[in-house]
């Protein structure tokens, strides 16, 4: 590629010598085609079309993360419209020639007609007034007259409304441009009369084979290893990755090393992938004296904690994959798809998940530590305590083929102490057999706070209807008395006398209850399957079991 374009930057002297000045990889190696545009084919060809066809918009919008090309987009699309060819009689094209004179004018940045505006620094409403006035003239020499507007978020809200009925009406010699990273701050009125194009992140892939071309066109050596590091710390931008590959460059230029993926690792503070696969197994093998001296090495290293956490969950994530059936990177060492798989076949998917979220909090709790590294040696000793445990449902299917838990049911809620046999009414209406039932009844009929009432203070002395010798765990006054005689009348139709005696008495309704709850919950906590698991998980508690009657 011909580094004698410069988007954006003034035309040289003639009097400077082509290498007096160094520019930095990211600008020298800015697209001037749209071949030369890596990850947005999808764009390219939507543009091509529309210009094939005559269907251009009088806007675009160009959205995406840093570095993607929004603004060498609007440059080419620039180029694009007003290329004359180099016979001077061409049109509009997806393929500019970069010879006539709109291509090297615009790409040296000296073309009256391409108006570029930085938002950030021209952000009022007297800005935008400007372009408003001067798009009503017509292009001196070109084509179009186009506005660039860069970050164009930025323009306050004023200087968006005043852009408005230009951008919806503009004069047919005018194209507007906009690029911006935060498109949420475009006014919805904005967007509506723009074409948009959502630039892509550019795949690791593609940022590596264009960083491996960057460097045999500069004559670097660079490990494909070490390529592939810088594209994946690029994030996908390609600015971001060419700056890496810039100062990896500078990094080993000394030596003659070239570019190495050691070299990489240690400028950007990444952990080795040795090390990380070394240290997962540590983890997985409870190792954790191993595990600690491991973490240390690496962060004597100069690597950042927060990096092998990342590290980790990116090794559990491609087991996972792994797992799942997800084709191997070919990008990666074979020795890294031989661990993958043989821990793919060792680990369960819940063993997996659990270790994700393990690395996950620990990763968290380190970004926000005061003291990193000993934030860092928590997580790993919690992620190392986690691995010993026992998968629950594993552990449940091994009680079962090893013991006839299949057979151990829930023991069955035990019936309370029954109350002494009533004697035997010689005449008269049917009554309930025994007092718990007449609480129910009595429950069931809306004397709610009766029964209530009864349920946790009375103790029966005798129960005989129509006669009731009652005993109380509390006092139970005289009106409760008289009430529950009254409710009694209600539901039985018959008077009853109800009266107190300085007796034990038997327990009450309640506390029949709780017993007999506890004895629930103790034959379930003594039966086989709960016996392993209390001995699986020590610090476990139950909270709830088959036939827990409700405490209302």
């Amino acid at each position: 590629m011909s580094d004698s374009f410069d988007l954006g930057e003034p035309p040289q002297p003639a009097t400077r010598a082509p290498d007096a000045a160094y520019r930095v990889l990211a600008r020298k190696y800015r697209p001037q085609t749209f071949s030369e545009l890596i990850g947005q084919d999808a764009m390219v060809q939507t543009l091509g079309n529309a210009i094939k066809r005559d269907r251009l918009a009088h806007a675009f919008l160009m959205t995406g993360v840093r570095g993607v090309g929004k603004t060498s987009t609007a440059r080419l699309i620039a180029k694009a419209l007003n290329c004359i060819g180099p016979d001077g009689q061409g049109g509009p094209t997806i393929d500019p020639c970069g010879v006539c004179e709109p291509c090297r004018a615009i790409a040296e940045g000296r073309f009256m007609d391409v108006i570029e505006m930085d938002a950030a620094s021209h952000t009022g409403v007297d800005d935008v007034r400007e372009i408003i006035d001067a798009s009503r003239y017509s292009a001196v020499s070109a084509r179009f007259k186009i506005y660039i507007i860069d970050e164009v978020h930025m323009l306050t809200k004023n200087a968006f409304n005043a852009l408005l009925k230009t951008l919806e009406e503009p004069p047919a010699h005018v194209k507007f441009l906009f690029a911006t990273t935060e498109v949420n701050k475009v006014p919805v009125t904005v967007l509506s009369r723009c074409q948009r194009f959502d630039l892509r992140r550019i795949s690791a892939e593609q940022l590596a084979a264009h960083f491996a071309w960057v460097s045999e066109q500069e004559g670097v050596v660079a490990e494909p290893e070490a390529l592939m590091l810088i594209a994946r710390a690029a994030e996908g931008s390609a600015r971001d990755g060419l700056s890496i590959l810039d100062q990896a460059i500078a990094h080993g230029s000394l030596d003659g090393a070239g570019v190495t993926a050691d070299a990489v690792r240690q400028m950007l503070g990444l952990s080795d992938r040795g090390a990380v696969r070394d240290l997962l197994g540590l983890i997985l093998d409870t190792d954790a004296a191993g595990a600690l001296a491991s973490l240390r090495r690496q962060y004597d290293y100069g690597v950042d904690p927060v990096s092998v956490l990342r590290s980790l969950m990116e090794t559990v994530h491609g087991i996972t994959l792994t797992k799942v059936g997800t084709p191997p990177d070919a990008a990666q060492p074979m020795e890294e798809r031989a661990a993958r798989a043989d821990w793919a076949a060792a680990l369960s998917f819940p063993s997996l998940h659990r270790l994700w979220q393990l690395f996950l909090k620990g990763h968290d709790e380190v970004a926000k530590a005061a003291l990193p590294i000993e934030a860092a040696e928590m997580a790993l000793l919690r992620a190392i305590h986690a691995s010993s445990l026992p998968d629950p449902g594993e552990l449940a299917r091994q009680i079962a083929s090893g013991a006839p838990v299949a057979t151990i049911a829930a023991p069955a809620a035990p019936t309370p102490a029954p109350a002494p046999a009533p004697e035997p009414v010689a005449t008269g209406p049917v009554f309930p057999d025994t007092f718990e039932a007449l609480v129910n009844r009595l429950d069931d009929s809306g004397s709610i706070a009766i029964a209530a009432r009864l349920r946790h203070s009375a103790r029966v002395v005798s129960y005989a209807p129509p006669e009731i010798v009652l005993s109380g765990s509390r006092p139970i006054s005289a009106d409760t008395l008289a009430e529950f005689g009254a409710a009694l009348k209600a539901l039985t139709q018959q008077a009853w006398r109800v009266t107190m005696a300085d007796a034990p008495g038997e327990p009450t309704l309640r506390e029949m209850q709780d017993a007999a709850d506890a004895a629930n919950k103790q034959r379930y906590m003594d039966s086989p399957m709960m016996k392993a698991a209390r001995e699986a998980f020590p610090d476990a508690e139950l909270e709830t079991w088959p036939g827990q009657r409700s405490n209302a």
